[in-house]
């Protein structure tokens, strides 16, 4: 009996990986065909129902910028004892259940760096999702070297239609289309359109495992095929029944996890190693998934230096992950309201009985993992404040959402206090 009981309870408490948190600017559906992003700006017009974002999420697409283009070979300078001293006070007795990364770069010049167990390895989870962000434009370059319009042209108009690689997922995507007096919220269902670009939005925007899943599978398609891609629904679905498992297993390698090297990180460090669904980790195995705070932080790095493959397609990522929706975790902290806030995060909570102990969201007793990656401008379209963040924790039977949130407004009011911003005082 104890052993249903305890299955029971693991069925109900095991939540999958990140929550919503819509991303990319508003204005951006002339340029990419995310219909997400016009039925959000219609709805800050008031012409459709939709949520209203904070002025922080409001920028435009010439607002949203790499910023560190000028400093290639900047890198993570030593360790501050200071800012070390800092950051175990603000988690107290927790400190050990916590990985975390912090580089303030608003003095460019002197830059200011601090972690504690910044070699904490463990499942990214949804912040695996950059990884395949990474994989799709080092793709996209491969392709197509010289020529970066052809390469936006692919995400734009490659036209995605949800197979059984989504299966199964319950994370809900915004749906839209042109004259529709309100957004819908729903699962992915086999079936589904969105051009590649959407697709991207929803892996990163609602985080999507299903929109993941197929972005990876995509992904697959695109290095094989080249410029051949996309191809036709009847060769996709003809080339994954037809190809040997092991030369899969070895094509999802080659796209996903081999531009992590490619592009300066440390494979054993950070990878994204398989799918987000258990169908198309049945289709096409994979390998394990890991992440470090500070492997996290240095892509956060690369990216404001335009090296995530190049400028274009770091200021692409970046716009993706540009939060333009409801502020989750890290992100919801009230003093970031007016803050520009690149952002994404996961999350995963398991439980057992336990006399006493009320199994609830983000409070898992067995496990209570919370990952959560940011930069940080403040206020938005301004660098005054600039910095980024990487926060791996299992704290057990605290809510972890809580605990990330608090944990950004200290560290937001310490950056503050460092430039006479606003006081230190967490």
């Amino acid at each position: 009996m104890m052993r249903v009981r305890w299955c029971l309870v693991f069925a109900l408490a095991a939540v999958l990986w990140a929550g919503p948190a819509s991303s990319y600017p508003l204005d951006g559906y002339p340029t990419t065909g995310i219909l997400r992003l016009e039925a959000y700006r219609l709805a800050q017009e008031g012409k459709v129902r939709g949520p209203q974002e904070p002025k922080g999420a409001l920028l435009g697409l010439d607002q949203v910028d790499i910023r560190l283009t000028r400093r290639p070979n900047l890198a993570l300078p030593a360790s501050d004892p200071q800012l070390n001293a800092a950051l175990t006070a603000f988690l107290g007795e927790e400190a050990g259940r916590y990985g975390i990364a912090v580089m303030d770069v608003s003095d460019p010049e002197k830059p200011r760096y601090g972690e504690i167990q910044g070699d904490y390895r463990a499942n990214p989870g949804s912040v695996g999702k950059l990884v395949v962000a990474l994989a799709v434009f080092q793709a996209l370059a491969d392709a197509y070297p010289d020529d970066v319009v052809a390469r936006l042209g692919v995400l734009k108009n490659s036209m995605v239609t949800a197979d059984e690689f989504i299966l199964t997922d319950s994370h809900e995507v915004p749906i839209w289309k042109p004259g529709n007096p309100a957004i819908q919220y729903r699962q992915l269902q086999i079936g589904d359109q969105n051009n590649l670009w959407g697709y991207l939005d929803w892996m990163l925007s609602a985080s999507s495992n299903a929109a993941a899943s197929m972005v990876i599978r995509e992904l697959m398609l695109l290095v094989h095929f080249g410029k051949g891609y996309p191809v036709e629904p009847v060769q996709a679905k003809t080339f994954f029944q037809k190809t040997p498992k092991k030369e899969l297993a070895e094509l999802l390698s080659r796209a996903l996890v081999a531009p992590v090297a490619r592009n300066g990180f440390n494979p054993e460090q950070l990878r994204q190693g398989s799918f987000f669904t258990a169908r198309g980790k049945q289709i096409v195995p994979g390998t394990s998934s890991y992440a470090t705070p500070r492997e996290l932080l240095r892509f956060l790095v690369r990216l404001e230096q335009g090296r995530l493959v190049d400028e274009a397609s770091s200021r692409e990522i970046k716009r993706l992950l540009y939060m333009t929706q409801r502020r989750i975790r890290f992100a919801s902290s009230p003093v970031l309201t007016e803050t520009a806030v690149y952002f994404k995060s996961g999350s995963l909570f398991r439980c057992q009985p336990e006399p006493g102990f009320t199994c609830r969201k983000y409070e898992g007793n067995v496990e209570n993992m919370m990952n959560s990656v940011a930069i940080v401008e403040a206020p938005a379209g301004s660098a005054r404040l600039h910095y980024m963040v990487a926060v791996m924790s299992n704290v057990l039977r605290k809510n972890s959402a809580l605990e990330h949130q608090t944990f950004a407004t200290r560290l937001h009011r310490l950056i503050e206090g460092y430039h006479g911003a606003g006081s230190n005082k967490p």
